[in-house]
């Protein structure tokens, strides 16, 4: 008896050590399981306090008083498949006749307190299904990505969701997108990620940071081409505007809109041509937008130059296989005209910690106002932590994992052999010293600029 209470107390102790130092350790080793059964033991009465429930059907109603049975009670959602994860549960639940999927949602807040867990979501998968997601822990605080991650082309993992799932930034999906934050609130941190999960596959970078490079040009190995002024910017926009009609006659030779052809083979963008035809795609990175869009005249000629080729680019480039990356700590209309019709082609928005309510507004207020108010609620302790959305109006709390300049870095330059040379962007190609070994060690040089 004494042996197996010092072993009872050695594993409880254990389990709190772990919970305190290692709460991913803990929840695989001791949560899950312990979670599992709470919410199976909880489950019936938890929907009853809740108001997730149905009267009985009239047929029971009459089957019970026909054979002098109990009344039946209040019927749950059938609960379809209870599976256990990394970081916490997925419930897969059968809605009843009458039950829809809002009440299930607007409920979250009270399944995390009656099942003791860290956060609850859901989402409808399709009629009558609702799955809910529920966290163990804090998966935010220190933000460890899965070791598989589902990669394909022109889709890359930058952040981990609240909800422990991985946020994939999908070009194909999202053409363009918004990032906005505060400074130190971790967007170079972000842009990094989408960099460093590009850099392995048949894509052109193209960069544009104003700030003197400092952001990108140590990444220049891995790039096709690269601005570090607003004048040079706008000669490489024109150069992109200019490539982009190019891929269109491409296009139109090769749309076979022949009587013998099946309608599945009609090319209407690049990813309809044959792979041997198809042209590279791009995606280009601006760092800080207000650099290009500011400008100390009142009719820049220049500046108009540029904030036209990027509308330009956003309305027309998708189907030739140009993607807009743009960041900046703001993006109103106080950077001048143009600018509101240049946001509103941007499709994916991300905000960082921001200053101010109008900031977030820029990016949440005409799809999400849940998601602005998240946004100004971030703490300036958790760098990296942002709201991201789309125009369906859903929104999530992400945060990506921290890379630092010298990994981003080293990641560029392993892959500096597969940077594609486009002619057209040519005079752009930043100049570098010799490239460094593929096997070499993590000490290598950042690369000098021209």
């Amino acid at each position: 008896m004494t042996w197996s209470m010092v072993a009872l107390v050695l594993v409880v102790a254990a389990a709190g050590l772990l919970r305190w130092r290692r709460p991913a350790w803990y929840w695989l080793t001791f949560g899950a399981t312990l979670a599992s059964l709470r919410v199976l033991l909880r489950y019936a009465s938890v929907m009853d306090a809740c108001g997730l429930t149905v009267p009985p059907s009239r047929w029971r109603l009459t089957l019970a008083r026909a054979t002098n049975r109990p009344v039946p009670g209040p019927r749950t959602p059938r609960i379809l498949r209870l599976r256990p994860t990394r970081t916490g549960l997925v419930l897969r639940l059968g809605l009843r006749p009458g039950q829809d999927a809002f009440d299930v949602a607007a409920s979250c807040d009270r399944l995390r307190h009656s099942f003791a867990m860290y956060g609850v979501t859901s989402r409808e998968l399709r009629s009558g299904v609702v799955e809910v997601r529920m966290t163990g822990y804090d998966v935010l605080k220190r933000v460890q990505m899965p070791a598989k991650v589902d990669t394909r082309p022109m889709r890359v993992p930058v952040a981990l969701r609240e909800d422990g799932a991985v946020h994939y930034r999908d070009y194909r999906a999202v053409p363009h997108g918004l990032t906005l934050g505060a400074t130190e609130s971790g967007k170079s941190v972000y842009q990094r990620n989408v960099v460093i999960g590009l850099a392995p596959q048949r894509v052109a970078l193209v960069g544009i940071d104003c700030k003197q490079g400092v952001e990108l040009f140590p990444l220049a190995r891995r790039f096709s081409a690269l601005a570090d002024n607003p004048d040079t910017a706008a000669e490489l926009l024109d150069a992109l505007v200019c490539h982009m009609q190019d891929v269109y006659q491409v296009i139109r030779t090769e749309q076979r809109i022949t009587a013998d052809v099946p309608d599945a083979e009609i090319a209407a963008d690049i990813w309809d041509l044959p792979e041997d035809l198809r042209p590279v795609p791009i995606v280009i990175l601006v760092d800080e937008v207000a650099e290009l869009a500011l400008s100390t005249k009142k009719n820049d000629p220049r500046r108009d130059r540029i904030i036209k080729a990027l509308v330009r680019l956003a309305q027309l480039g998708r189907a030739a296989g140009i993607y807009l990356e743009i960041c900046g700590q703001r993006f109103g209309s106080e950077l001048g005209d143009g600018i509101t019709m240049l946001r509103a082609q941007l499709t994916g928005r991300t905000a960082h910690r921001v200053n101010d309510q109008s900031s977030a507004n820029m990016a949440f207020g005409d799809i999400a106002q849940d998601a602005v108010l998240a946004a100004i609620q971030i703490p300036t302790d958790m760098p990296g932590v942002a709201i991201t959305g789309d125009s369906t109006g859903g929104w999530a709390r992400i945060r990506a994992p921290h890379t630092s300049l010298r990994q981003a870095v080293n990641t560029c330059n392993r892959y500096a052999d597969i940077t594609p040379d486009l002619p057209a962007l040519a005079p752009f190609r930043p100049a570098l010293d010799s490239p460094t070994p593929v096997g070499s060690p993590a000490v290598e040089s950042i690369p000098a600029t021209a």
